[in-house]
This record gives structure tokens, sequence and C-alpha cells, in this order.
């Protein structure tokens, strides 16, 4: 038997390199937190005044030198600290001397950043137990609706989720999240004081916890859920209990038609009753617990035009504090009463604190040094608008800022940019793009997109058009597209198939020329309104069970908008 002897290489990464790559990657709001975290956690850390230009360029050449040394092969402690010295000399002398007032402004400032760390929302199930145990309920009661409450999900409902992979076609492989609900006799068996039947489950299921806040919460599917978020004070509260439990079905695939047959209801007010459905009623209510604060875009970069028509490029410094070492806290190692431990702590925290004050500065040139890159290409962009973005791809600004395409990548993910054109992700300037068949150029995607929503937005709503029509309507404007292309760029840009698209109060109106109807949107719009944290995808509601006790799972919004 032959053997062979295969040698293979192994990048190893310096623990420097990873923790550069992890704050070039965060974005702005999470190097906030992290720089807020480590001021609390390491003593060699410090606020500094905010530079003027001078002082500004100076610190980015001193950032740029080479990094701090820790030699351990046979030097002395203090010939080790006279190194740190020199190497830091120069950092702290051409400052100015801060006065004892302006220190201990410096020291309130640190404590005021350590407090403005925002508090931990409450979980789901933390808000849960907190309003139970304000319920005037005997023990066993008590416990046993904390039990069920351990069993519910995320979004609120009774059972749990789990993703898998699925496959369409040779290369479209994605995840889907599919809901399981647990039997109530599963939670019944599990509960630690027996005997407990599932019927006894039901009653504290029914009586107690789903009269908790919020509406729908420990539902078993999502008809029961939409129901339970019902009141007297609801508009069109009859119309929609009928709705929901007999037409959720109809209602996802736009069957207005179906559900006039079955209710005789005319279609005004079938359509009324489904914008009360989807603006006023929560399919998941679960998920506005557990997560912070709205989290506001905070642009990393701006770009603003000059008197000369050319661009200008500068970070945006405010929202990070400023960092540096302390020296007073470098002195404590000069102290002979350190016993080792101590003194190898107090080394790697300096060490730690270096580190981050370089990555930190090595994130900000990155981050400039690519956005300028990217607007050189994208001028057109900037010039004359959206429609004119060129195709650009990660390689090329690499390979002109001189770095790696993931240091690229790294760079601009979750990184916004402020522009004469609005406020954009660094991610939306780039994509490929086809050779526009009128004119020869080369046509970013991003431009058929915007074509394709151009399209939809011009169609007639009582007969909009379909998949192939649309493919037909961009071939004949020079973009060679196929339809899976236009299928997959609608569901991007959250646009419901032809079908879900069609307004039956147009078609009415054309059917009757004289009928005065009140014309809505048969479908919603792309970016949905009313609650933040709504699905961005598809009709408001899918594939339901048709009573509110069976156990089906609560398919996510985007299943309703397969054609």
């Amino acid at each position: 038997m032959d053997m062979q002897l295969i040698q293979g290489q192994k990048m190893i990464l310096a623990p420097r390199m990873i923790q550069s790559m992890e704050i070039l990657q965060l974005p702005l709001a999470d190097l906030q937190a992290r720089i807020e975290r480590e001021l609390q956690e390491n003593p060699f850390l410090e606020l500094r005044e905010r530079l003027g230009e001078a002082a500004s360029s100076r610190a980015k050449e001193e950032s740029s030198a080479e990094p701090l040394h820790y030699d351990e092969s046979g030097a002395s402690e203090y010939e080790r600290l006279e190194q740190l010295n020199r190497e830091w000399e120069g950092v702290f002398d051409d400052e100015p001397r801060l006065s004892r007032s302006a220190v201990e402004e410096a020291g309130e400032r640190k404590l005021e950043v350590m407090a403005n760390v925002p508090d931990r929302a409450p979980s789901l199930q933390e808000h849960l137990a907190a309003q139970i145990a304000e319920w005037d309920l005997d023990d066993r009661t008590r416990r046993l609706a904390l039990h069920i409450c351990s069993y519910i999900d995320r979004t609120g409902y009774l059972g749990t989720r789990v993703s898998i992979r699925t496959r369409r076609g040779q290369r479209d492989e994605h995840e889907e999240e599919i809901f399981r609900p647990v039997p109530l006799s599963e939670i019944a068996a599990t509960f630690d004081e027996q005997p407990t039947t599932a019927e006894e489950v039901e009653q504290v299921l029914l009586n107690v916890v789903q009269k908790l806040d919020p509406p729908g919460v420990g539902a078993r599917n999502m008809a029961e859920c939409l129901l339970l978020q019902i009141t007297e004070e609801t508009p069109h509260a009859d119309m929609l209990r009928v709705l929901i439990r007999d037409h959720l079905e109809d209602i996802a695939h736009n069957r207005l038609p179906v559900i006039q047959r079955a209710t005789h209801w005319d279609i005004p007010a079938i359509q009324a009753a489904i914008e009360t459905l989807r603006h006023q009623l929560d399919p998941k209510p679960g998920l506005r617990f557990g997560e912070s604060e709205a989290r506001y875009v905070l642009p990393d970069v701006i770009v603003e035009r000059t008197d000369d028509g050319n661009y200008t490029v500068r970070l945006v410094e405010d929202w990070v504090p400023p960092i540096r070492i302390s020296r007073r806290t470098v002195e404590l190692l000069r102290r002979t009463d350190l016993d080792e431990p101590t003194r190898q702590m107090l080394r790697k925290k300096l060490q730690a604190a270096d580190w981050l004050v370089k990555a930190v500065e090595q994130r900000r040139q990155t981050i400039l040094k690519v956005t300028q890159a990217i607007i050189e290409h994208q001028r057109p962009f900037l010039d004359l608008g959206p429609e004119h973005i060129q195709p650009l791809k990660m390689q090329q600004i690499a390979e002109q800022v001189g770095v790696h395409v993931t240091t690229v990548s790294r760079a601009v993910d979750e990184k916004w940019v402020q522009t004469p054109r609005g406020l954009f992700p660094l991610k939306r300037f780039f994509g490929g793009g086809k050779a526009n068949e009128q004119t020869g150029e080369d046509v970013a995607y991003e431009v058929i997109k915007q074509k394709l929503l151009e399209l939809v937005a011009q169609e007639d709503k009582a007969n909009p058009l379909s998949d192939e029509e649309l493919v037909a309507r961009l071939n004949a404007a020079g973009y060679p597209v196929k339809r899976r292309t236009v299928t997959k760029y609608r569901k991007l840009l959250n646009i419901p198939s032809s079908r879900q698209r069609k307004d039956w109060s147009r078609v009415e109106a054309r059917a009757d020329p004289t009928a005065q109807v009140e014309v809505s949107s048969a479908y919603p719009p792309p970016h949905p309104a009313g609650r933040p944290d709504a699905p961005e995808a598809g009709p408001a509601f899918p594939s339901p069970s048709l009573g509110p006790a069976a156990e089906q799972p609560p398919a996510d919004m985007e299943e309703a908008s397969r054609p």
C-alpha cells in the first residue's frame, strides 16, 4: 500500500488579530456598548478629551506606529517598565496636563458612561411570572401556571420552534423555523405534583395563562392567538371572529370573492375588517418582550458634497467614547509590594487595553478607506440617483485599499453612511450586474429591482402583472432576466404574487361602473405598518387551523407569500 505524506498550511490567528476583526465587524451601537463595558472592567482604560484636528492627526500617526512590545525573554520588570514609558512618552507629553478638576471630571464622565448602559429588558417568561405572582391563586394553581409558561416559546405560543434546513432546486438552500405544539398531556406529566391531568392543565391555561399580558399569549395556534386579542371595543369584532375562524387561508391568498360568497358581505366591508386584523392584532405577541429598546440607525460615515462638485468622506466620532491608556494605573506596575499573580493579572489587563485602543483606531481607518473607495466607484449614484448605481464587487474595493476581501466584508457589515441621497447601509453599494441589451452597458441588479418596483407600482390593480408578464416587460426594456430571477427579486422586495395583489374592490367597480365603493389596498405595503416587530414579507396571515383549539402550528408570515 502506497503511503502519501500530505502537507497542508493552517493559518493560526493571533489573539490581537482576532480582536481586531471582531472590533471591525461590530455595528456602531455594539462598539459603543463594548467600549463602555471595557471601561467598567479594565482599570487601564480611561476616557480622554476629544482632540482637535491637529491633535487628532498627531494621534492618528501615533496609533499607526509599532504596537507596544511585551518582551518576556530575560528582561527585568524594571527594564520592561522603562520600555513602556519610552513608548508612551510622546503620547502623554504632547497632551496638555489635566488639572485636578479635569481629572475628577474625567472620572465622573467614566461613571456616567457606565451608568448609561441600558438595563436588559425583561423576557417574556419574566413578564408572565411577575403577573402570576400578583394574582390571588392557591399554591398548586400558581405553580402549575408557571409550569405551563415554561412551555411558551419566544413568540408567545404554547410549544417550541426548531430550525430545519430545506432545499429548493440545486443551490437554493435555506433555513426554516418550524413550530411544534406541545400536548397538554405532556405538560401534565412533567408537573412536579402528581396526579395532574390534561384537563386540569387546560383549565389553568384558559383561566389564568391566556388572560395574562400580552393578549394572545399561551395560544396553541394562530386562530386562537388572534381571537384572544379581540374585545368588544375592537372595530368589526363580530366580522373578525368569523374571518379568523373560517377564512384565514382565504385572507392569506387574497380570495375575497370566496369570503363574499360564504358571508354575503360586500368587498369593501371585508377589506375594512382585514385592515383591522392586519394592523391591530399581533400574530406573534411574545416578540415584543426580551428585546432591547428600539435601536436607532446611527451613521458610521457621512458623505458631503463640496462646492466644486466633489465629495468628502468623514467618520462620525460622536458615538464612540474616546479611550486611552491610563498612565496613573500603569504606575501600579512599579510597586514592589505586588505579588506575582497580581502582577500577571495587571499585565494581562494592560495588554488587553492596548489591543482595544489599537483595534478601535484600526477599525476607524479601515472603514474610512473602504468608504472612500466605494464613493469613488459610485459617483453616478450620488450625482444622478439610485437608478444609476454601478455594479461593484468587494474584491475590487479590497484590491484598491490593499486588504483582504473578508476585511472589506467586515468593514461594511451593518455599517451605515449618510449621503446627500439619504441614509444607506454600505452593503447597498455592492452587487453584480447584467449588460443592458439596448445600451451595452453593465446595469446593476439593484437597477433591475428598481425597475421591477416601478412596473408593479404602475400596473392595473384590478389585473396585476404576473411574473411572466413582468419578465416580458423587463426584457423589452433591455434587462435580460428569467422568471426565477423576477420571482426571487419580487420576494426580496416584499411584493406579493399577482393573485395576492389583486384589488377586488376595483374589479367590482369595473364590473359595475355605477357602484360607489371605497377602494382600499388588497395587500399590505412592502414594509408593514403598526408593530415594529411585524414580519417584513408577505401577506399578514398564513394558513391556520380552522378552530382555536386545534394544535396546528402558527406558520410564519412569509409562508403565505409563496404563489
